[in-house]
């Protein structure tokens, strides 16, 4: 019978390495949990952060998108009244053309 105990005894003593490893192995296990926890709450902080970067040069993109659309409507515009100037311009400037070279053709006045 003291053989059959000090075989108990030898699983128990084995029994209880076990269960201490597993408990070192758990130890280990939840600093790595913990770990990555912490990498990963760090992770959403740059997500939340680069989020709202994006968020500003979203909106910044879009007002300078609409004053640029704005320029170009101001600009469109301009020119088409420019264009219109030109036109005015150039038949101002045929009439004047004409009444000039009709003035050629008048007799010229006789001064006493």
């Amino acid at each position: 019978m003291t053989q059959q105990g000090a075989v108990l005894q030898g699983y128990n003593n084995e029994l209880v390495k076990c269960i201490e490893d597993l408990c070192i192995q758990k130890e280990e296990l939840n600093k790595q949990i913990q770990q990555a926890e912490e990498e990963k709450n760090k992770l959403q902080h740059e997500i939340q952060v680069l989020k709202d970067q994006l968020d500003c040069v979203c909106e910044n993109l879009a007002q300078k998108v609409a004053s640029r659309n704005e320029l170009d409507k101001i600009l469109a515009e301009t020119e088409a009244a420019y264009m219109k100037i030109l036109d005015s311009s150039r038949t101002l400037l045929n009439v004047l053309k004409k009444e000039v070279g009709s003035l050629k053709h008048t007799p010229k006045l006789k001064t006493n």
